[in-house]
């Protein structure tokens, strides 16, 4: 749940960064108490480990940030394979990545307070996914946010779970 603060203003931008702020919340408590190889672990079904959660949502964040800023992503330009989006490569770190994302959030946040207005636009990259010559608001940019990291908070509750029986939501 979205909890209300005093330090961010409940106009809409607030509103939106702090539901935007509550999902990144979900997925940094999933790897509470957890040992990088617990959390590069890959207790079900599923290719996905907690680290590997963590690494994709904290990389996205900064594409669509830099999609919006109009510039070029330097971590995303320079990946060959797309699967070690998912997985923590070299001597990277679940701290390492948490404090990455920290700074991803701290610069989303200060972009979106000078952005003139939310209904602001960006022009989308050429991708099958896209329509061609598409353009999204700051405001579809936010809630898309909201959108991607809670389906994988979602996710990570259920590793979590299966690593541990840990419940993030009860």
């Amino acid at each position: 749940m979205a909890q209300i603060s005093e330090e961010v203003p409940g106009d809409e931008r607030g509103t939106l960064l702090t539901f935007v702020e509550a999902q990144r919340r979900a997925i940094r408590e999933t790897l509470e108490g957890l040992t990088e190889e617990q959390a590069a672990s890959r207790p079900s079904a599923s290719e996905l480990s907690l680290s590997g959660v963590l690494k994709h949502v904290a990389e996205m964040e900064l594409g669509w940030l830099r999609m919006a800023q109009q510039r070029e992503n330097e971590i995303l330009g320079s990946r060959e394979n797309y699967a070690d989006g998912f997985r923590l490569l070299g001597d990277e770190t679940v701290a390492g990545m948490l404090a990455f994302w920290d700074g991803v959030r701290a610069e989303t946040e200060a972009f979106i307070a000078a952005v003139p207005s939310l209904d602001d636009s960006f022009p989308l990259p050429p991708a099958p996914w896209f329509p061609e010559n598409g353009k999204v608001s700051m405001r579809w940019m936010l809630l898309h946010l909201v959108e991607e990291i809670a389906r994988h908070a979602g996710h990570a509750d259920i590793i979590r779970e299966s690593l541990d029986g840990t419940k993030a939501m009860g």
